[in-house]
C-alpha cells in the first residue's frame, strides 16, 4: 500500500533540531555552527515562518556543496570604540557570527547603553526575528537589517538592484512576550514568492514585474527574468536603499547587486552584510519603558487592531509546543534522506 506523502506528521522541536543538525554537519558545517543554524531553522518552522524554515534547507545544502559558503568559518570580532563592534564572518553564515559576538555585545550595551554591530562577509538566509528575540527577552530594544541577492527593481526600473532587504524591530513589553516585527521591504519576500510559484498560486498585481518590465501577478514570470518591487512605491524603495547603505556600505559587505555566485553552481545564499543596533531603554528616566510600550499597545488594540506583530507567531509556537511541529511525510522523508 503506497504512502500518502502529503499526510501530516508532527515532530518535536528537539527532534527537528537534531535532524537538521545532522544535515548541516553532513554537508560540511562544523558542529557548533550546525547547532546554531539548525536551531534557527527549526524555530522558523515551529513558529510558522515557513518561507525561512525547512523550505530553505535545500538552498543551504546547495550553497555548502558549491563551496560558496564556509560552513566551518569562525568569525573575527573587532571592537572599535565603546559602542561599535565589527564582525568579519569570514564567508560564513551570519547566525554563528552573531552568536560569537553576543558576549561582547551584551558587555558593550551594559557599559555604553547602546551598541552598533556591523557584520560583513556573511550569508544570511533566514528570518531576522530569531536574531532579535534574545535581546528583547533581556529587556533590550533592537533593530536589524540585512541586504541580499538583487531581486527587487526600483520604482520604474526594469532590472533588480536591491535585495528584499528585510528590516526587523524588537522591544520588551511589560507582562507579555516581546513585540517583534520582521518584514521584507519588497512587496513580498522572495521565499514567499517561491512558495507561491511552487503552489501554482498567483500573487497580487504590483508584487513584481516580468522580463519586459510589465506588472505581473505570475510568480514564475517575476522569478524568470523579472523582479519584485518595493512595497509602498518610492517610500518602500527609500527604506530598501537605506538598508543597502547600512547593511552593506557601512559594514563593508557587498551591495545586493554585487553578489555574484555564478562560479558556484547551485549556490543560493547571498553574501552581503548585516547591521544590528541594540539599546538599553532603562538608561536615564525611562525605567518604566516596558510599561509605556504596553500602554501604547493596549491603545492600539482598543482602537480596533485585533492582531499585532508577532501575535500569530506566538500562537503558532504554542500550538507547535503542544502538538509538535507539522511537516508532511514528504518533507520529513526528504530531511531524513539528507541527514543520511
Amino acid at each position: 500500500m503506497s504512502r500518502n506523502l502529503e499526510e501530516p506528521r508532527r515532530i518535536a522541536f528537539a527532534e527537528l533540531v537534531a535532524l537538521l543538525e545532522r544535515i548541516f554537519v553532513r554537508f560540511g558545517t562544523s558542529v557548533p555552527n550546525a547547532r546554531i543554524l539548525a536551531t534557527n531553522c527549526a524555530q522558523c518552522e515551529r513558529d510558522g515562518s515557513l518561507s525561512h524554515g525547512v523550505f530553505r534547507i535545500a538552498g543551504y545544502v546547495a550553497s555548502l556543496n558549491s563551496r560558496w559558503v564556509d560552513g566551518r568559518a569562525v568569525a573575527a570580532i573587532e571592537q572599535h570604540g565603546p559602542s561599535f563592534i565589527r564582525v568579519d564572518a569570514r564567508n560564513g553564515f551570519a547566525q554563528p557570527a552573531l552568536a560569537a559576538a553576543m558576549p561582547l555585545i551584551c558587555e558593550s550595551v551594559a557599559r555604553a547603553g547602546v551598541t552598533m554591530v556591523a557584520i560583513r562577509d556573511s550569508h544570511h538566509f533566514s528570518a531576522l526575528w530569531p536574531d532579535l528575540e534574545p535581546f528583547a527577552d533581556a529587556g533590550l530594544v533592537s533593530l536589524a537589517m540585512v541586504s541580499g541577492l538583487a531581486c527587487v527593481a526600483p520604482p520604474g526600473g526594469r532590472k533588480p538592484i536591491f535585495g528584499t532587504n528585510p528590516l526587523a524591530f524588537a522591544t520588551p513589553v511589560a507582562g507579555s512576550r516581546p513585540l517583534i516585527f520582521d518584514f521584507a521591504t519588497s512587496a513580498m519576500s522572495n521565499g514567499d514568492l517561491r512558495l507561491a510559484a511552487k503552489a501554482k498560486h498567483t500573487v497580487p498585481l504590483g508584487t513584481g514585474i516580468d522580463a519586459d518590465g510589465a506588472l505581473s501577478g505570475d510568480p514564475d514570470a517575476i522569478l524568470s527574468g523579472g523582479a519584485l518591487l518595493p512595497f509602498g512605491g518610492h517610500k518602500g524603495a527609500s527604506i530598501s536603499l537605506m538598508v543597502e547603505i547600512l547593511a552593506s556600505a557601512l559594514t563593508g559587505g557587498q551591495f545586493s547587486n554585487e553578489v555574484d555566485f555564478s562560479a558556484h553552481a547551485g549556490a543560493e545564499t547571498p553574501k552581503t552584510g548585516q547591521t544590528i543596533i541594540v539599546i538599553d531603554p532603562t538608561r536615564g528616566e525611562t525605567r518604566a519603558f516596558a510599561e509605556r510600550v504596553k500602554t501604547l499597545l493596549d491603545c492600539v488594540r482598543d482602537a480596533g487592531q485585533a492582531r499585532l506583530p508577532s501575535d500569530r507567531r506566538y500562537q503558532t509556537r504554542a500550538q507547535s509546543e503542544r502538538n509538535g511541529i507539522p511537516l508532511t511525510m514528504r518533507q520529513y522523508d526528504e530531511l531524513v534522506a539528507l541527514a543520511q
